[in-house]
């Protein structure tokens, strides 16, 4: 075999190779999953490192910079893979911001957290939002409501458990326990075992459907191929509420939701109950701003959040999503157009992107 045919076929095998992409994106998530090395330079480096780009007949991977260089490549002076990459300083940093505000007792401000990590309030404020996908003030909430449910069950009273959990009013918690706990504390004190919530099964051109409601609003829209298997669903969802059949009235709510599913630009215009987490709850709140005939990118929501590096997080966020068309993750594409994972099936994704297909403005952020 000649120089040239053994080049191209060196070439083939590293750019077919699923690291290559990686290198070629500078991808810093990529750093500390594999090095490469570079055979006409003998260094060895990160995925995002910045120097050129080497030709891909020449570099080789590498599962540990042990393994570089065992082979004879030495670090290079540019991305220093044998050191401390910036992404995981900055994690730690911030790992070590949510450690002070889940021991504080006390919440603590913007300018006191950046100040114990040794960064300025304006800079930690945007790192900690990059790397969680939440503001400092965001996650101190979130961590209080999970505290708060947890002591719940385990203080004497109600207002004990909230000031443990490090509220310091209880008239405060009280304006927005529903939004909290998606019920009142002594409900939830109780397991919710007196939380009345009605649905019925319907069927459309999508197979069966399950639409559920609290007193608050819809909690639940659950689509699938088998009824049992949606109660089923919604009984692992919501494991202590009273669920109850729904009557003739109800019934019109769930021909409602049939209506919108079949034809997607009458809108639907009703209460919901939404429960989950802060970041979640940001999630669903952009996606609900997508109008009908339109898409985004997994890409699109997370920058629309402020968090442009949370994709992933964007997407379990729409897989945690318990409301179908009514919170439309169906919306939501990959960043070159296509159909990715929906919790109902891809088919049913497609489904509904075509019935909004008439008045579709094609707005996938590429």
């Amino acid at each position: 075999m000649n120089i040239s045919a053994n080049n191209s076929r060196l070439a083939t095998a590293t750019t077919n190779d699923a690291r290559w992409a990686s290198i070629v994106a500078r991808n810093f998530r990529a750093d500390g999953k594999f090095y490469y090395s570079v055979k006409t330079t003998g260094v060895y480096c990160r995925p995002s490192c910045a120097a050129r780009r080497a030709r891909p007949e020449n570099v080789r991977f590498h599962a540990t910079r042990e393994e570089a260089e065992a082979s004879g490549f030495r670090p290079c002076k540019r991305c220093k893979p044998n050191q401390v990459s910036l992404a995981e300083e900055h994690a730690a940093t911030i790992a070590k911001a949510c450690r002070l505000i889940q021991e504080s007792e006390e919440t603590l401000g913007l300018e006191q957290l950046a100040s114990q990590v040794g960064l300025s309030a304006y800079y930690f404020h945007r790192l900690f939002r990059q790397v969680t996908g939440l503001t400092p003030k965001e996650y101190a909430a979130a961590h209080r409501e999970k505290r708060v449910r947890n002591k719940l069950g385990h203080t004497d009273t109600i207002t004990e458990a909230i000031y443990e959990a490090g509220y310091n009013s209880s008239g405060r918690f009280y304006e927005t326990s529903n939004e909290v706990l998606g019920m009142t504390p002594s409900h939830y004190r109780s397991g919710g075992a007196n939380t009345e919530i009605r649905f019925a099964v319907g069927e459309c051109s999508l197979g069966s459907i399950l639409v559920a409601s609290s007193e608050r609003g819809v909690c639940a829209i659950l689509l699938g191929d088998d009824a049992d298997e949606l109660v089923l669903d919604l009984q692992s969802r919501f494991p202590r509420a009273h669920l109850i059949g729904g009557d003739a009235d109800f019934e019109q709510l769930v021909a409602r939701v049939v209506g919108f599913v079949e034809a997607p630009a009458l809108g639907l215009d009703l209460p919901l109950d939404i429960r989950g987490t802060a970041f979640q709850q940001r999630v669903w709140q952009t996606l609900r701003k997508i109008p009908s005939g339109s898409t985004a990118s997994y890409a699109d929501i997370a920058r629309r959040i402020g968090s442009p590096k949370s994709v992933r997080a964007v997407a379990q966020a729409c897989g945690a999503n318990a409301l179908a068309v009514a919170i439309p993750c169906h919306r939501v594409v990959r960043t070159d157009g296509g159909l990715s994972g929906y919790r109902w099936g891809v088919e049913r994704k497609r489904a509904l992107l075509e019935r909004e297909a008439p008045s579709m403005v094609r707005s996938v952020t590429r």
